[in-house]
């Protein structure tokens, strides 16, 4: 099924099973949960992790079936706290608060939610930060690069601890959906749907490009000390901050930023000088320095080098519909149009392929002016878009 959702046009049909207006609640407070593996992970790189941790969330009852559980895999910059808050900071509110709990798309009424940080994440899990077993401290620059392959055969293991042989969903949204995508090839009986949101087969290069611009910022920083700055007592923050701002500007497209922004001046004259004068300076700065305080450089090293090495055709000659000839899961793909980072035409080579393997696949185009980061937002098509799809999935588990 192929849909061009525009403001115009009105959900019908499938969709129609999704009300228009929903009430909606939070979570709640939640609380991290720690799993520890003592089982050794072999990494794509050919290394080897001794034994790991997963921090992780859930939202949700798991039921009697263990038939209503959803992994949700996080993007760049995420992690395991996906929805609700915590009690001593409420404001610290998961990052795709707007798209579960109850009686939202993805509702935690019905279904059973898992949010995990990835191995060599900054927020709790295993990675540079955690101390090195054979030295005593922290791993930093020493940590293995990690794949998306990786961080799917360590989600399979946390699914086989909380005793989840089957998930109704695995979704995501940009390298949260390239998770969603490995786990329909790599694990095919292991889920009964994907939702891949915002995705890609591969970076192109110029997506590369971008991600090695804003390596080399962090690298280059005086402060990286190749990547043992903690020992030093500090933090590449300055490559850091420019790293964010380079990826900021890829997450929003011409339109939105012309809106939000335009040739705005920030205190209403221009005062030939490089501080910030425009709008738009001043929030790529403000975003910069934001992120360079909670994140990790090393982290932001390796995950953007798990994008640019994601590429399941590559070990089929190319022949994308091969990579993806072991899916059994039916497969909702959403892109937005102008996402130019992770483009519509993207997302239709996933369809594509899907479809030469006669695959259940159900493909959207949402017309929305927020680029990449539109998979984040309250978009109410595309939410209710999601709330149909899930609700066929509880109707398919209830039959």
């Amino acid at each position: 099924m192929m849909i061009l959702v525009t403001p115009e046009r009105r959900l019908r049909g499938f969709f129609m099973s999704a009300a228009s207006t929903i009430e909606t609640a939070s979570v709640g407070a939640v609380t991290p949960q720690v799993a520890r593996f003592s089982e050794p992970l072999p990494l794509r790189c050919g290394r080897t992790l001794e034994g790991f941790e997963l921090v992780y969330e859930t939202y949700g009852t798991l039921n009697a079936e263990r038939s209503n559980a959803v992994l949700v895999c996080h993007a760049l910059n995420a992690s395991h706290h996906v929805a609700g808050h915590y009690a001593d900071a409420p404001e610290n509110t998961g990052w795709w608060d707007n798209m579960i709990g109850p009686g939202k798309p993805v509702d935690t009424r019905r279904f059973f939610v898992i949010g995990v940080n990835n191995i060599g994440g900054c927020h709790g899990s295993t990675g540079p930060l955690s101390l090195n077993p054979q030295t005593g401290k922290p791993w930093g620059g020493d940590f293995p690069l990690v794949t998306v392959e990786d961080w799917v055969d360590a989600q399979r293991r946390l699914a086989d601890r909380l005793g989840i042989e089957r998930f109704a969903a695995v979704m995501g949204g940009s390298l949260g959906a390239m998770q969603a995508l490995a786990w329909s090839a790599r694990y095919p009986d292991r889920l009964r749907h994907s939702i891949v949101i915002a995705c890609a087969p591969n970076l192109s290069a110029q997506n590369i490009a971008f991600n090695e611009v804003a390596r080399q910022a962090i690298i280059t920083d005086p402060d990286f000390n190749d990547g043992h700055y903690r020992e030093r007592g500090a933090a590449p923050k300055r490559g850091l901050r420019v790293a964010r701002m380079v990826g900021h500007i890829t997450y929003l497209s011409d339109d939105e930023m012309a809106i939000k922004f335009g040739r705005q001046l920030k205190n209403g004259r221009l005062g030939y000088t490089f501080d910030t004068e425009f709008q738009i300076e001043s929030y790529l700065r403000h975003q910069g320095n934001k992120f360079a305080d909670y994140f990790d450089a090393n982290t932001y090293l390796r995950i953007t080098k798990a994008l640019d090495y994601f590429d399941p055709a590559g070990e089929h000659g190319g022949d994308l519909a091969a990579a993806l000839r072991p899916v059994r899961a039916g497969v909702l793909v959403i892109s937005f149009s102008t996402d130019w980072r992770f483009s519509p035409e993207r997302s239709r080579e996933i369809v594509d392929a899907l479809l030469k393997n006669r695959a259940r696949v159900t493909y959207a185009e949402i017309d929305a002016p927020h680029g990449h980061d539109a998979f984040l937002l309250d978009d109410p098509r595309y939410h209710r878009l999601v709330a149909a799809y899930f609700d066929r999935i509880g109707a398919e588990a209830a039959a």
